[in-house]
């Protein structure tokens, strides 16, 4: 039988590493086997920035790897926690009558919920905010590394 409220959280605290999935799902589900991969790269990210500083070009493009996939795993959360009774025990609980107690939502279920609307908003915003500033400013850096080559070709001639 599997319970919403472990769901929400386990999809929250380490949804990530796919371990939500695993509980929901079984141990060989594709997706869960796959979702260490962006988590992984995306630490790697936030260990370059640490180590590189903030004008490493790959760490704008590997830290939003991190920072998506926590978004997703808050969204699949509120998507669990807002699921019916009957829904949730259809699709995970095939076996329980329609009613059975792990579908219903409880308060430690609706604190999951906000929490995940929180956090998930707050690391989407985040790493779009991120990657797009160093974007930018990497664009205008090699646009004004252009034009002064540009001005000093003319001089020279």
């Amino acid at each position: 039988m599997k319970n919403k409220t472990i769901a929400v959280w386990l999809t929250l605290l380490l949804g990530a590493l796919g371990l939500h999935r695993r509980y929901l799902l079984g141990r060989f589900d594709t997706l869960a086997l796959l979702l260490p991969i962006p988590t992984l790269l995306g630490c790697y990210g936030v260990l370059r920035v640490r180590t590189f500083g903030v004008d490493d070009q790959w760490s704008w493009v590997l830290m939003p790897l991190l920072g998506f996939t926590l978004a997703g795993c808050a969204l699949n959360a509120i998507v669990y926690g807002l699921m019916s009774a009957e829904h949730w025990n259809r699709k995970f609980n095939p076996t329980s009558p329609e009613d059975a107690p792990q579908g219903i939502s409880n308060w430690i279920t609706i604190i999951g919920l906000g929490l995940a609307l929180m956090l998930g908003t707050t690391v989407l915003m985040a790493s779009m905010a991120f990657s797009f500033q160093r974007y930018f400013e990497y664009q205008m850096e090699r646009s004004s590394s252009l034009s002064q080559g540009a001005g000093l070709k003319e001089s020279a001639d």
